[in-house]
């Protein structure tokens, strides 16, 4: 059997006869105006996949910011998506590819050091003042290049050996950029790595810096969402659950996980670009052990089987981060955090998604209806 024809099986769903009472019940769905037009894939793809919840989240996202305050608006919102970023890497590679990575944060804080160093910094003397337009993309360019190296080493292993040689490469970042001065500037870090003015519109201010960072999140989104559903994102699938049958197919296995990290990496490094502005600073400690840990926590708690999942389990998280000192003392609010973790995982292993299924499957319409059925004599 060859490739070609697995993929058009894996496409093609096997039609099952219905029915004609059922079939007569069934409404038509409506016609699509751009099935036979030269309109974009993106729009194709789009349509008839609104619903409206989708619209109901995007204008909610785009108020949010005049009904928020600077607070709410710079440290919960703005913070949330740029860690959501980087969770929804791990997500595209542990939901999709079956392949957990502890290093996603090490390639955000490897973006977030190498525009400290194209860019401008306190740290004059090693910083190379370039603008941002072109610190940037080397910056996002060169930290893609270091998360294909990651996958690279990694995706030979699988399970829990693939966790232990992720981290033992984020252990070993974070100790090179805390020892080495001549480049990374030690344990100091970069200070003052201030994000950019653009046309009139300073991205130090709430407001811009939270629409810049809900734009990458959306194209990050939308980048995860048709990457999964075309050829490359099926062959992971199949990887995923099989790889022995997919490398049988002809489906060459560890290029297919090297480019996913690599495809990954992109995300990490955008959300790593955005969190060194958010801080104004990069350092090690923007990239040690327990932020590794955070990003899992992130990308768990909110479900690594859906992309929303890792921007929903970073507004938990930096929502518990910032207000959980309230409800016990300040050295002891990650207990807050590891109880709600705790509890998530043990009741909905998929996360507050799987929970929030769960229960609309209990409590729903769906539900109440089947209930009724099984009423009636």
């Amino acid at each position: 059997m060859s490739a070609a024809y697995w993929r058009r099986a894996m496409n093609t769903a096997p039609v099952r006869a219905r029915p004609r009472a059922a079939a007569a019940t069934i409404e038509a769905p409506a016609p699509d105006p751009y099935a036979h037009s030269d309109a974009p894939r993106w729009l194709k793809f789009l349509w008839g996949r609104l619903a409206a919840r989708h619209v109901f989240v995007m204008l909610a996202v785009l108020i949010y910011p005049f009904v928020a305050s600077p607070f709410f608006t710079y440290q919960i919102g703005a913070q949330s998506l740029a860690l959501g970023l980087i969770a929804l890497s791990l997500t595209l590679l542990g939901g999709y590819g079956g392949m957990v990575s502890l290093a996603q944060m090490s390639v955000a804080g490897m973006a977030g050091y190498l525009v400290a160093i194209f860019g401008t910094s306190t740290a004059t003397a090693i910083s190379l003042a370039w603008p941002w337009w072109l610190a940037v993309p080397f910056a996002i360019v060169l930290a893609v290049v270091f998360a294909t190296l990651i996958g690279w080493l990694s995706v030979r292993t699988e399970g829990i050996y693939t966790i232990m040689i992720t981290l033992a490469i984020g252990v070993a970042f974070f100790y090179l950029a805390q020892q080495n001065y001549t480049l990374l500037n030690g344990h100091q870090g970069f200070n003052q790595v201030f994000a950019p003015t653009v046309a009139s519109v300073d991205f130090r201010q709430p407001v811009p810096f939270y629409y810049l960072a809900l734009a990458c999140a959306l194209a990050g989104y939308g980048f995860v969402k048709l990457l999964v559903r075309a050829p490359f994102g099926t062959a992971m699938q199949g990887i995923r659950d099989n790889p022995r049958r997919m490398h049988a197919l002809g489906y060459h296995v560890t290029a297919h996980r090297v480019a996913a990290y690599a495809l990954a990496g992109i995300l990490a490094a955008v959300g790593g670009v955005l969190m060194t502005w958010y801080n104004n600073r990069i350092s090690p400690g923007s990239m040690g052990v327990g932020v590794m840990i955070n990003i899992l926590i992130i990308a768990v708690l909110g479900g690594m089987k859906h992309p929303i999942g890792a921007f929903i389990g970073a507004i938990v998280f930096v929502l518990l981060q910032n207000f959980a000192i309230d409800l016990v003392d300040r050295e002891r609010f990650n207990l807050v955090i590891g109880g709600v973790f705790l509890a998530v995982v043990l009741f909905s292993p998929d996360g507050l998604l799987g929970l929030w299924a769960i229960l609309r499957s209990r409590f729903g319409p769906q539900s109440v209806i089947t209930s009724n059925q099984r009423r009636q004599p």
